[in-house]
């Protein structure tokens, strides 16, 4: 499987993907805002765009449809949901359908509500695996839930399938958000080391070569995994007094993002 992060260098942030096969040179383009810049990427690759998925259904992710459908001829698939929302779709997806990409390449689909509910994540069959994980998981941070979505689902999704896959699966998130993510983690985890440590390497950084985290890392940088941290929950009481003893990671997660909502 071969993998193109796109910078679109917007004023959202927005990373576009494309998916490839090395054998074919058939590819997948995942939420390809920038269509210009999708479309000359595979044109330098050699590749064919044969199929273009969104992850959801916000302007950000599916602006690019019609110009990149119009140049290739490629298929739209997005959630099976998601058809009132995204025009064109020519196959709805849901939890566990598989999407090939050329000879060699298989993207399971996950099925992800919380900043839509209408949202799929991609986990790659490969040896190391891939997540592309849209606006559900960002490097470092998690999707809000302003615009269509539902925190509780987020939390449902993170609880029982991000946190549940392998650590070294890499996370190729919808937007570039990691260095204010990282600033959100030390404001709620002031001694977190990993979070120190990693901070001054993408201060300032250049998204288009930005690092790409493994789940494993985001378990160490990412306050919404770490819902059971001590120093997350002494610090989330000095906001939140009324907060239980030992509260459950639900309210912890729910917490933190009312919390990152306005921070």
């Amino acid at each position: 499987m071969l993998v193109e992060r796109i910078w679109t260098d917007n004023a959202y942030r927005n990373y576009n993907y494309l998916v490839a096969c090395p054998e074919s040179g058939e590819a997948l383009a995942i939420d390809p805002l920038d269509h210009e810049k999708c479309l000359n990427a595979a044109r330098v690759r050699g590749w064919q765009i044969t199929q273009v998925l969104n992850t959801h259904e916000h302007l950000d992710h599916t602006g690019g449809n019609a110009a990149v459908i119009a140049a290739t001829g490629a298929k739209l698939i997005a959630h099976h949901l998601a058809g009132k929302s995204i025009p064109g779709v020519d196959r709805g997806v849901k939890a566990g359908d598989i999407i090939k990409v050329g000879k060699t390449v298989e993207l399971e689909c996950m099925d992800t509500p919380g900043h839509t509910m209408c949202h799929i994540c991609l986990r790659s069959h490969t040896d190391q695996p891939a997540l592309f994980s849209g606006d559900t998981l960002f490097n470092a941070g998690a999707g809000n839930c302003h615009n269509g979505g539902n925190v509780e689902e987020m939390y449902t999704t993170f609880a029982d399938q991000i946190s549940r896959l392998p650590d070294d699966t890499r996370v190729y998130a919808g937007h570039d958000y990691i260095e204010n993510n990282l600033k959100f983690t030390l404001a709620r985890e002031p001694d977190n080391a990993a979070a120190k440590a990693l901070l001054p390497r993408v201060e300032g950084h250049d998204a288009a070569k930005a690092i790409v985290t493994t789940l494993a890392d985001e378990k160490h940088i990412n306050t919404f995994l770490r819902l059971t941290s001590p120093s997350v929950i002494a610090k989330l009481r000095e906001s939140f007094p009324d907060l239980p003893a030992k509260p459950d990671a639900k309210t912890v997660f729910v917490k933190l993002r009312e919390l990152r909502n306005s921070w």
